[in-house]
This record gives structure tokens, sequence and C-alpha cells, in this order.
């Protein structure tokens, strides 16, 4: 078989068409599937057709179709990122998260503002003010979230998430930031880590189910 041209390795004749070779190639190919060194016997009369078609291309003997691939020519193609994979790993943020309507937006929005005005603007601030503000937070938060989802539980979890996470947050970043706001506005570190949380309760709201 080694002083067979490529063509007669392949079995085709020298004037076949590159459909033809490659028909041929891919059909033993399968043919010879698991046989490792008959199909690189096939390969190596499949490049060596293909350089000699390359040679009389350049030499302006024949037209090959732009769409074949010589052997030097041969990048390996990256291979495509499964969607599949994309929607999985984003699939627990398809479950959480929501496309809110304006009024989705607008509703608890209008609620945790007048509640930060009340507790930045009400005369002396007491913490009783501020508990009292949190408390009808709570509820306007579970209330929200409940009506989207009908899920009062998850409602819950979400709305003490974001106290905890509200009140946590304000309190170390309103250290350092408070002494600079005060020189606007009077306002005291559990004011500012109160007016974080209806931030944060009105992101919850608004974005998640």
């Amino acid at each position: 078989m080694s002083d067979q041209n490529p063509y007669e390795k392949l079995g085709v004749s020298e004037d076949a068409s590159f459909d033809e070779i490659q028909d041929v190639r891919n059909r033993l190919f399968e043919q010879y599937k698991g046989d490792t060194k008959r199909q690189e016997i096939i390969e190596a009369a499949y490049d060596a057709i293909l350089m000699e078609r390359l040679r009389m291309r350049q030499e302006g003997k024949i037209k090959v179709p732009e769409r074949i691939r010589f052997p030097e020519l041969r990048v390996p193609v990256p291979p495509k990122e499964n969607p599949s994979s994309i929607e999985n790993s984003s699939a627990w943020l398809q479950r959480i998260l929501d496309k809110p309507t304006p009024i989705d937006v607008i509703l608890p929005g209008a609620w945790y503002l007048g509640l930060s005005a009340i507790s930045v603007f009400y005369p002396s601030g007491g913490d009783q003010t501020l508990q009292l503000a949190l408390v009808v937070g709570v509820g306007i938060s579970i209330y929200f979230l409940n009506r989207k989802e009908g899920k009062f539980g998850r409602a819950v979890l979400f709305t003490l998430l974001g106290l905890i996470t509200g009140l946590i947050t304000g309190g170390l970043v309103g250290n350092w930031l408070v002494p600079t706001i005060q020189q606007f506005i009077p306002l005291t570190v559990n004011q500012f880590s109160t007016v974080v949380t209806f931030v944060l309760w009105w992101l919850i709201n608004s974005f998640l189910r």
C-alpha cells in the first residue's frame, strides 16, 4: 500500500472533486473507526492530495473553493460555549430576579422615601421613631414581596435578611461617613443605617421575586 499514490490510497480518481474526496475520506474514517493506524494513513493521503491541489492552485492550474481548508492553514476552532451551561449557571438568578413594572418600583419607593424622610427630619429623631419606622418598613416589605409570588415565608425571609444587612452595613459605613454628612444635615449613625435599610428594602421589593 506504501507504493500507492494518495489517490489510490483513498480510492478516488485524480480528477475527483473536492466534495468527492472529502466524502470518501469521511466514509473511510467512519469505516475504520477505532483503527488508529489506518486512520493515520487515510489522513496522510488526504493531506497529500490537498497539498498537491494547493500547489496546483498556486500555479494557476486549478481553482479551489475558498471553503477548502489546507493542512498548513488549519486553525483549531475553539469549542463553542454550550448555551445550556449558560442557562444553568444563571438559572438561580432568573428564579429570584424580577422585571418590575413602573408601579412595582414607584409604590414601594414612595413608602420608603416617606419613612426615610420621617427618620431623618422628624423632630429629635429619637430611637423610638426609628424603631417604629423600621416596624412599618418590615410590614411594607413583606406585603410587596408576598404580593408578587404569594410566598409569605420567602417574603419574611428576604425582609429579615434586608433588615439585618441594612442595619449592619449602614452602621459600619455610617461610622466614618456620618461625621462628614453632619456638616450639612444633622444625622446620627442610627438614622443613617435606618435609611440604608429602607433603600435595601426598596431594591429587594422592586427587583426580587
